[in-house]
């Protein structure tokens, strides 16, 4: 019965209390720590990325893949092909042909140039090797490109002292306009380019015309999968920005600019791919106050590349 009284006793017991903790609360929290010390932060992840590469950096990865060789056809463009610097192993030429003046400027360019081997074949030969086109007699052969790795760009960058600067195409199909990337990246001290390896330009002979000699000194990266290309440069303290009509973010707003950046270009018409977009770090806008829908991707890689390069000066 002593039991039952004291359970239904209306008596209140001992309260617990909050053991300070309201007024702790109540109590600043300290200066904001640096960035370098806060966890996510883009800083803080470079800072991780350096410290991992001063305990012991591994060995470079090499072998982004190889092209087949490549065949330039006609007198006009075997002509431009050797004026551009793009890499020959071997110029052919028809027997009997008119020896007009591109056929002597070509046999010139190949003979100054030196390490292209000159042939001379039957008709016959060429419209074999042509499948039928009409090589007007001059047939240059382009050897296979060989590709970085993604991986090596990176660190090619920090081995000299300096932050990634690397441009990554998405859909870009123009070889072309991957030329004119690999052009931008080189003309503002960029460390390199990387494309998929599926559905995307290669460096073809037009690419490398395109680049005015700068592709012999411009490192392009082939990836088998660019989304997860660009993860792993995030997991190596780079900012990942991809430019987006539509980005959350202006151009002119951007600090990451000045941190290990890769700045991701989409195809004029698609620009991002979903995947890709998800990847980004930022999605960036240029401004463009005429009213221009958008840009070709060697235009807008050549802003980028120009605000980041006067950032860092």
């Amino acid at each position: 019965m002593a039991a039952n009284n004291r359970r239904m006793s209306g008596k209140k017991g001992a309260q617990v209390g909050s053991g300070g903790q309201r007024r702790r609360g109540l109590e600043g929290k300290g200066p904001t720590p640096a960035a370098e010390m806060r966890k996510g932060h883009a800083k803080q992840r470079a800072a991780a990325a350096k410290s991992r590469r001063a305990q012991g950096r591994p060995q470079q990865r090499r072998g982004g893949g190889r092209t087949s060789s490549e065949l330039v056809v006609g007198r006009n463009p075997v002509v431009e092909a050797l004026r551009e610097g793009v890499p020959a192993t071997t110029l052919y030429v028809q027997q009997f042909i008119d020896n007009d003046e591109r056929v002597r400027e070509a046999l010139q360019l190949a003979a100054e140039r030196g390490g292209i081997n000159l042939m001379e074949a039957p008709r016959p030969e060429l419209d074999r090797m042509t499948n039928g086109l009409n090589h007007q007699g001059l047939v240059l052969q382009v050897p296979p490109y060989e590709y970085a790795h993604p991986e090596d760009l990176a660190q090619a960058a920090y081995d000299e002292g300096e932050d990634p600067l690397i441009v990554a195409l998405d859909g870009v199909t123009d070889p072309r306009n991957l030329g004119a990337v690999v052009r931008s990246v080189s003309a503002f001290g960029g460390h390199g380019v990387v494309v998929p390896e599926r559905r995307a330009a290669g460096m073809t002979a037009g690419a490398w015309k395109t680049s005015a000699g700068t592709a012999a000194r411009t490192p392009v990266a082939r990836a088998t999968n660019l989304t997860r290309a660009l993860e792993a440069y995030k997991k190596a303290g780079m900012v990942v920005v991809g430019l987006a009509a539509d980005g959350d973010v202006e151009l002119g707003d951007l600090a990451a600019l000045e941190s290990p950046v890769v700045i991701v270009v989409g195809s004029e018409g698609k620009g991002l791919s979903r995947l890709v977009g998800d990847t980004c770090d930022f999605r960036v806008r240029i401004p463009m106050p005429g009213g221009a829908e958008s840009l070709n991707a060697g235009v807008a890689a050549g802003i980028v590349l120009y605000e980041t390069a006067r950032r860092r000066a």
